[in-house]
């Protein structure tokens, strides 16, 4: 199984059915601040849901369809980031990630997106790597740019958002763009 050490406070694991109470508790307890960028919270109602969720990722990553870890920070299981959309093929993948409110601001998920391109990359073979964000989500915005990917437009109501249609911000960037000593 997938583990990787980021730095002293991070790291990255398979997300496994033993994981499944945890990831429950942290969406739980964050649905309100989850559900403003999240359209799958009203289909997370129990432990159950999410134990379904980890065997469905476990079941694609062995089909290397997808490949969605867990983040730990400090111990404690503060989110999820994987490869949506991982096509061998094409040699590319789509990120996505969230974390806990209390685990935002303190550049988790950016030094998190930034071994997850780097694995794409140096251990994949990828060639692209893709990250969308709501229009409006500034702060999950922030770390693509942050990470020097390319903005490469607006795709116009790209998502249903319980009662209303967001649009997404392409981002990309390409393994001859990418310094992995970054």
């Amino acid at each position: 199984m997938f583990k990787r050490i980021i730095d002293e406070d991070i790291e990255l694991r398979i997300l496994e059915e033993k994981h499944t109470e945890e990831d429950y508790l942290l969406i739980d307890k964050n649905r309100d601040y989850l559900r403003q960028w999240l359209p799958w919270l009203d289909s997370i109602q129990s432990c159950e849901d999410v134990n379904k969720f980890i065997k469905s990722c476990l079941e694609q990553f062995s089909k290397n369809e997808d490949f969605t870890v867990g983040i730990w920070y400090r111990g404690d299981f503060a989110g999820v980031i994987g490869y949506n959309e991982l096509n061998l093929g094409h040699k590319k993948a789509n990120i996505g990630y969230w974390l806990g409110a209390e685990f935002t601001g303190l550049g988790i998920m950016t030094r998190t997106c930034k071994a997850m391109v780097n694995y794409a990359f140096s251990e994949l073979g990828l060639h692209r790597v893709e990250i969308r964000c709501a229009e409006e989500n500034l702060k999950s915005r922030a770390i693509p740019e942050r990470l020097a990917f390319k903005n490469e437009g607006v795709l116009r109501d790209a998502e249903w958002l319980y009662d209303h249609y967001v649009s997404h911000v392409v981002y990309s960037i390409l393994d001859t763009e990418w310094n992995i000593s970054k």
